[in-house]
């Protein structure tokens, strides 16, 4: 038996074919309601007790779930047909985009990994005295507190909470794991009479705490501070928020579930090879700093990790892929939206990539203006720089005209600029936008005004990696085109040797991290497949001759799917023995070099014309074989030691 889908047209504000939608998505229709959670509650709580049932209503979310619980079932999914298609001034049919959010809602979700973060309400609080102690004083009775003053004139006599004195040198980690090094170190002594004092100062102290309380009102302690979960800051000379922190403080105990963002795999990442530098495009972006080299690939620490996804976007090994939801997910929600509204009679649909801020904004523009138009579908996402150029690319070969960026304000802009551009460099100049305002009016406004440029004629779906599925799209989007320039840093393109310089040493095949770079075990020959190259850099920077550039582009044709010769020469002939080895214009560079030189009079010289076999051979049977070591002594035997004893 197939779902059941209750539908609700909100007291009559918008339109609803509940029939045609139920059969495009193949479940069971049920007639439509005008007021599910008030008057019609019944009938959600029929639907609930039945089971397999989707609710087209979020806006009612606690009631129906409260409903759930008294009646002791499971939570029915939530639609939101409403705000996201059904309130709009567009009178185009929004059957098409319906039956497109639903299809979406119908796709089996993978559960979130995560780990548990265990915090004991150990609580470090820095800045001035009469800020920090009042704030300790206030969270003592809930947290295990202690002050971080920088001098000794304003110690409290209270014992409540524990008092130090010193100089923070340095904090890292994350809530329930912070570290930190004070200097001048000195803590109370608890004994005598009178005023407290205090130990001898001394360096390194180190302490661990669960939470970091930062009431100093100066630089903050780490990067991207408002992302650090378990770091609170605020400025002591605003009342409001000291009291806003101080409050977050004091719930910060107990077991927390951390989100693990992204999946590593080490063995594709193209950071480092024999000590050279790659690859740096993750660490150039983490705005938390998170990642960190190790070796030849890089790590990242998930405690650390806000979930940003911009790592994912960059990435051009797969070596980093975001993780919640999975990059495959989020390429079967885009290429999903796009069938389903197709399906359903739709034309030129247009894909709107938003977050949980985005989300609210288009409640506004339902509820208060005039909605989204009808072709306008929205997707969203718990991190926007997740969806990069490959997600795109995936979007525009699915049938959707352009993809919309709605950036919150909290979102880095300059990784998504760069991502806009590539896409613009692999498709056209207005198949991706990013819409950066805080208005709903003026979203709403620029969505209506827009005039999309025309979708793909016969829409594909590519699979595979991200670098597989841009190629695919690529060449759908681009019919006709052999080879596309991209812009500086872009993860594609080819290597160029200058044959002049490159002496075939291979050192540049022996580190290539993807096996872009071949060689010929046959013939001096340096060979390249440009589909695999990441354009990491290590070749570049380990070429000893400095003769490796790159060419940043995409080639479509098949050749760039093989392997072609880059440089070649004539290997040399073994004189003894004739058989093949080196490179014919380097012996001879070696010999011109040589000749004359002391250490190489004679028959030396012409070893370097022989093989290794053959070199072997004539230094063991030279005259000054270095191998030689004379004559083997004699071994002793008994007859030898019984001998000296009869001598004496």
């Amino acid at each position: 038996m197939s779902k059941r889908l209750i539908t609700c047209d909100c007291q009559g504000s918008m339109t609803l074919d509940s029939q045609a939608l139920a059969k495009s998505a193949g479940l069971t229709p049920t007639p439509p309601c005008s007021a599910l959670c008030t008057s019609q509650i019944d009938r959600a709580a029929e639907a609930l007790t039945g089971g397999d049932t989707i609710l087209c209503c979020t806006q009612e979310a606690r009631t129906f779930e409260a409903l759930a619980e008294e009646l002791g079932t499971d939570p029915a999914p939530l639609l939101d047909l409403r705000d996201r298609a059904g309130w709009s001034d567009d009178a185009t049919d929004k059957l098409p985009k319906m039956s497109a959010l639903l299809a979406e809602a119908l796709l089996p979700a993978r559960p979130d990994r995560t780990i548990d973060v265990i915090s004991e309400g150990l609580c470090l609080i820095l800045g001035p005295a009469e800020v920090a102690l009042e704030a300790a004083a206030r969270l003592a009775p809930y947290l295990g507190v202690t002050v971080l003053l920088e001098t000794p004139e304003d110690l409290p006599d209270s014992r409540d909470f524990d008092v130090v004195v010193g100089q923070l040198r340095r904090a890292t980690g994350a809530l329930g794991q912070f570290e930190v090094r004070i200097d001048a170190l000195q803590m109370i002594e608890p004994g005598g009479r009178g005023a407290l004092t205090l130990t001898p100062p001394r360096d390194g102290g180190a302490s661990a705490c669960d939470i970091l309380l930062d009431l100093r009102g100066a630089t903050p302690l780490f990067p991207a501070h408002e992302k650090r979960e378990g770091y609170l800051r605020a400025d002591p000379a605003h009342p409001p928020s000291v009291a806003a922190a101080v409050l977050a403080a004091s719930h910060l105990v107990g077991t927390f579930e951390k989100l693990l963002h992204v999946r590593t795999e080490p063995l594709l990442c193209a950071h480092s090879r024999a000590e050279q530098t790659g690859c740096t495009r993750c660490l150039d972006l983490c705005p938390t700093g998170a990642i960190s080299p190790a070796g030849e690939f890089v790590t990242v620490d998930p405690m650390i990790c806000a979930g940003c996804g911009a790592c994912s976007a960059v990435c051009p090994s797969g070596a980093i892929s975001y993780d919640a939801p999975p990059v495959d997910m989020v390429m079967a929600r885009v290429q999903t939206l796009a069938r389903a509204y197709l399906d359903a009679g739709g034309e030129c649909p247009r894909l709107l990539v938003h977050d949980s801020h985005g989300a609210e904004m288009i409640r506004l523009a339902a509820r208060h203006g005039r909605g989204l138009p009808a072709n306008v579908i929205p997707l969203e996402l718990p991190a926007l720089g997740a969806f990069g150029h490959a997600e795109a690319l995936a979007a525009l070969a699915a049938g959707f005209a352009d993809v919309t960026l709605l950036p919150g304000p909290k979102a880095d802009l300059p990784p998504l600029e760069a991502q806009v551009a590539l896409a613009r460099a692999l498709t056209s100049e207005g198949a991706m936008t990013i819409l950066d305002t805080p208005d709903p009016d003026a979203m709403a406004d620029t969505l209506y005004a827009g005039t999309p440029p025309a979708p793909l004629a016969r829409p594909v779906r590519p699979m595979g990696t991200r670098r597989q599925i841009t190629r695919q799209a690529a060449r759908a989007l681009n019919p006709g085109a052999e080879v596309l320039p991209l812009p500086e840093g872009a993860p594609y393109g080819a290597v160029l040797v200058d044959t002049e310089a490159c002496t075939l040493c291979l050192s540049c095949v022996s580190l290539c991290p993807s096996g872009a770079l071949g060689d010929n075990p046959d013939m001096p020959q340096l060979r390249f497949q440009e589909d695999a190259c990441l354009q990491c850099g290590i070749c570049a920077h380990i070429c000893p001759e400095d003769a490796i550039t790159y060419a940043p582009r995409l080639d479509l044709t098949d050749a760039a799917l093989s392997q072609r010769v880059l440089h070649e020469e004539e290997p040399f002939a073994c004189v003894d023995c004739g058989a093949l080895f080196g490179v014919k214009s380097s012996v001879e560079r070696i010999m011109a070099k040589l000749e004359g030189h002391a250490m190489f009079a004679g028959d030396k010289l012409r070893m370097i014309q022989m093989c290794d076999n053959c070199r072997v051979q004539a230094q063991f049977h030279s005259a000054d074989n270095p191998f030689a070591a004379g004559e083997r002594p004699r071994v002793r035997t008994t007859d030898d030691y019984l001998s000296k004893r009869r001598d004496h």
